[in-house]
C-alpha cells in the first residue's frame, strides 16, 4: 500500500508516522508513506498558497492552483483509488471506513488548512470527504496521521498478531470487553473468576456480554 499526504506542515506528521506499528509497517515494507509539501507546487516566488475568500470575513482560503498541480503530478506517477480531504464536515470516519481502506493499493489525503480549501478543489478533485469528529483542528495533518494509524495497522503482518486488530472495538459495532494481566490480585482488587477458568468457551460468552454490557452502556448508538 501506498499513502501520499499533501499538506504545508510537513512537520506535523512525521512524529506520529515514525513510530510504533506505523513505522514497524513502513520498515517491513507493508506500506510506504510520503508527505508532500503543498508550498512545492506554488507557482508564487513566495510559495504562497493561500488567499482571501472573495465572500470575506475573517480567514484564509487554500488557492486552487497549488492543490491542483501537486495531485495532477502525483496521478501522473499512479492511480489513486481514493483522494481524500480532511474536513469537519466530511463523512464521518469509523472502523468500517477503516476496514476498506485498508484494502486498497494507493490513497492520497489532501490535508486542510486555515478556513478551509477552494470549493472547486472538493468539487473536481476529491473522491471522498472524511472527518474524524465534530470539532476543528487547526489543520487537517492530525486528522491524516490519525487515519494512517487506523488504516496501517489492520495491514497483514503490522502487527504481531493478527487476530488482535480483528477483536478491536467496533469491529463488530461492539465495545471491547474489559481485559486483564497479572497478578491476578492487586490490593484486593480480583480479576474475575471465569477468566482464570482456564475454559475458553465461557470465557468467550464472558467477553461476548461484557462487550455488549459496556456497548449499551457506554455506546448505544452503536447498536442501533
Amino acid at each position: 500500500m501506498r499513502i501520499d499526504i499533501l499538506t504545508v506542515v510537513p512537520g506535523l506528521l512525521h512524529g506520529p508516522l515514525d513510530h510504533s506499528i506505523v513505522q514497524k509497517a513502513r520498515k517491513k515494507g507493508l506500506v510506504d508513506i510520503h508527505i508532500h509539501n503543498i508550498r512545492d507546487y506554488s507557482n508564487d516566488k513566495h510559495r504562497k498558497v493561500d488567499d482571501y475568500a472573495f465572500s470575506g470575513g475573517a480567514g484564509m482560503v487554500m488557492t486552487i492552483e497549488p492543490i491542483d498541480n501537486a495531485i495532477s503530478a502525483l496521478k501522473q506517477e499512479r492511480e489513486y483509488d481514493e483522494i481524500i480531504y480532511t474536513s469537519p464536515d466530511g463523512e464521518k470516519f469509523n472502523q468500517k471506513m477503516a476496514n476498506m481502506l485498508s484494502t486498497k493499493n494507493n490513497i492520497l489525503i489532501l490535508c486542510g488548512h486555515y478556513k478551509g480549501i477552494d470549493q472547486r478543489v472538493r468539487d473536481h478533485l476529491i473522491t471522498r470527504e472524511v472527518s474524524i469528529g465534530d470539532y476543528v483542528l487547526t489543520g487537517g495533518e492530525l486528522a491524516a496521521a490519525v487515519m494512517t494509524d487506523a488504516i496501517v495497522r489492520l495491514l497483514p503482518g503490522a502487527i504481531g498478531d493478527e487476530q488482535s486488530a480483528l477483536s478491536d472495538s467496533f469491529q463488530d459495532n461492539l465495545l471491547a470487553p474489559p481485559v486483564y494481566t497479572r497478578p491476578a490480585e492487586y490490593k484486593g482488587w480480583k480479576v474475575p473468576d471465569i477468566l482464570l477458568s482456564g475454559n475458553t468457551k465461557l470465557i468467550d460468552e464472558w467477553n461476548l456480554q461484557q462487550s455488549i454490557e459496556r456497548t449499551k452502556k457506554l455506546r448505544p448508538d452503536l447498536l442501533e
